[in-house]
């Protein structure tokens, strides 16, 4: 009997668990805390034990195999608490091979420590990995779905009117984020739940990594910088740059290296979500910019960082466009894992021209995505897509402008270029 809870919402990723219950012992879900993990894993698991509590961690760690039951799948939520549970569970699925045994969440990954003393082995073949993150438009009932990235890879014909979101409701999604708890609460209180976050990761999360301690109000420092270079190509340099002075070359290496084991921790609690620079044939490979654009695995989080609101965000349209661009491609990340596919962004150093979002699908096509919060910019995106288009070698199965504020989902007839509303997408 499965223990979905009372009023859950269907989630993209619920698809490719039930798939995946079918082929593996075991699957693992992975993704920051209040993603919603244990109440998807509910929904197809037939018992579950949280490590959260101390009897059960105590038998745990006597032996792994006390917190077994018969009742399968078996949620064991926040594994990684005992991490001999991986090993456990990876000899339990080698006993007689039978599928969709368990279900491993965790909101962190290990230290190299823990990995070194406690797995023995990796689970290849037995135990897969789902990545999960908040919720998108499109799952949170704020996108209608009208057209998706499959149609469009399709060339489908497309020309109709849609619901329009005025600028308002768009920072209001932008400062609400995608995270379950969030959906309901009143529009004066949006902002909580994200700050609320942030506190906990700075004042307690950062703190129970077992290599040593962080400062917190360096790491404070440091998602602050992230937060200002939202959806920004930035090194460790310049976030440096952001939180410290420094006199001397030594000085800015020792600041590097801290800037480092930082973002690793951050990493580690699947709170960056950064999006890596697309490889390809487009004039010279050494113009190619091969740094990541950066991001914080939902914008809401930023905007708690830099104490924004949806009037400030109204007031400041630059700031603005950098975190509808954030909210967009945090969707396209869900709906292009869901389509096992990856997001990628592109940069030329030597002319600065540039495109917001590269989909690559699984069958080796790609498409050329612009993004743009207000529909005046249209047709300088159309500009940056055809540059783009003219000089790559490869081209791109079609090109997409995704806007905020717009009122039809069209094909362009003289350039072929949809355009679109991020609020009739789906995967």
């Amino acid at each position: 009997m499965s223990l979905t809870k009372k009023n859950y919402k269907e989630r993209l990723v619920d698809d490719k668990i039930t798939k995946y219950l079918k082929v593996f012992g075991a699957i693992s879900i992975e993704g920051p805390k209040w993603c919603g993990k244990t109440w998807t894993s509910l929904n197809h698991a037939n018992s579950v034990v949280y490590m959260t509590e101390k009897d059960k961690k105590d038998l745990a760690y006597a032996n792994p195999k006390y917190i077994f039951n018969d009742e399968r799948p078996q949620l064991i939520d926040e594994w990684q608490t005992v991490p001999s549970i991986w090993d456990a569970v990876r000899h339990e699925c080698d006993m007689d091979h039978d599928k969709g045994k368990f279900i491993l969440t965790g909101s962190t990954t290990l230290t190299k420590e823990e990995i070194e003393e406690e797995v023995f082995h990796s689970g290849v073949g037995r135990i897969a990995t789902i990545k999960m993150y908040p919720m998108s438009l499109y799952e949170l009932g704020k996108s209608s779905g009208e057209i998706s990235l499959l149609d469009m890879l399709g060339n489908k014909d497309v020309g109709k009117a849609v619901k329009k979101y005025e600028l308002d409701e768009i920072a209001e999604l932008i400062i609400r984020g995608g995270w379950p708890e969030n959906i309901n609460v009143d529009k004066e209180n949006i902002s909580l739940i994200p700050s609320n976050y942030i506190e906990t990761i700075i004042n307690k999360d950062i703190h129970e990594r077992k290599d040593h301690k962080r400062d917190s109000n360096r790491m404070r420092m440091i998602l602050k910088s992230l937060a200002r270079n939202e959806s920004s190509p930035i090194g460790y340099d310049t976030i440096v740059k952001d939180i410290d002075e420094y006199e001397t070359e030594n000085d800015l290496v020792e600041s590097r290296i801290t800037v480092k084991d930082y973002i690793k921790v951050l990493d580690s609690l699947y709170l960056t979500a950064n999006q890596e620079a697309f490889s390809i044939n487009y004039r010279s490979s050494k113009r190619i910019g091969k740094s990541s654009k950066r991001h914080l695995t939902d914008p809401s989080l930023s905007c708690a960082l830099l104490d924004l609101s949806i009037d400030k965000l109204m007031h400041d349209f630059n700031t603005f466009g950098l975190m509808f661009e954030a909210l967009v491609e945090r969707d396209l990340r869900i709906y292009m894992d869901y389509l096992d596919g990856h997001l990628y962004h592109f940069r030329d150093n030597a002319s600065g021209d540039e495109v917001d979002a590269i989909l690559e699908f699984k069958n080796g096509e790609y498409a050329a995505i612009e993004i743009k919060l207000n529909y005046r910019s249209i047709e300088e995106a159309k500009k940056s897509l055809l540059r783009f288009y003219d000089n790559v070698s490869k081209k791109p199965k079609f090109m997409c402008i995704i806007v905020g504020n717009y009122s039809a989902i069209v094909k362009d007839e003289d350039t072929g270029i949809y355009i679109i509303p991020i609020t009739v997408l789906k995967p």
